[in-house]
């Protein structure tokens, strides 16, 4: 299984029930994307909570006239096959309305801010 599919499947049906809060388990990698899509505005608030082996990642979600703020979530890279890609063939998501998540070796960022410091690496999901 895929654990950041699961996280953003989870936000998906979320936000067609209408639902302001929810959990997801606890991975680092799984906090810094809802952070970097709090940072963009696409969600409420972040927050990590519990300890130990109950951590979890609290998201509050955003809405936007009763319509969700997020209307579209596409995980690129999977388990068994990394989509990598230079910054030369970064492109804008839906024409710069939508944000790509990447993974570079300076830690994850958008695809906006990847070109700005010219750098590549794994497209994790794309977020519009």
């Amino acid at each position: 299984m895929d654990p950041i599919a699961d996280m953003l499947t989870i936000i998906r049906n979320a936000q067609s029930a209408k639902i302001r809060t929810i959990k997801v388990p606890f991975s680092r990698l799984k906090l810094e994307i809802a952070r970097v899509l709090e940072r963009e505005g696409f969600l409420e608030k972040v927050a990590k909570k519990g300890k130990g082996t109950k951590k979890l990642i609290e998201i509050k979600l955003k809405y936007q006239n009763k319509q969700p703020f997020i209307s579209g979530l596409q995980k690129v890279s999977k388990p068994g096959q990394p989509i990598y890609m230079g910054v030369r063939h970064i492109k804008p998501v839906r024409n710069g309305y939508g944000i790509a998540v990447i993974s570079t070796p300076k830690g994850l960022m958008t695809d906006k801010e990847a070109r700005k410091q010219k750098i590549g690496g794994e497209i994790i999901c794309k977020v519009w």
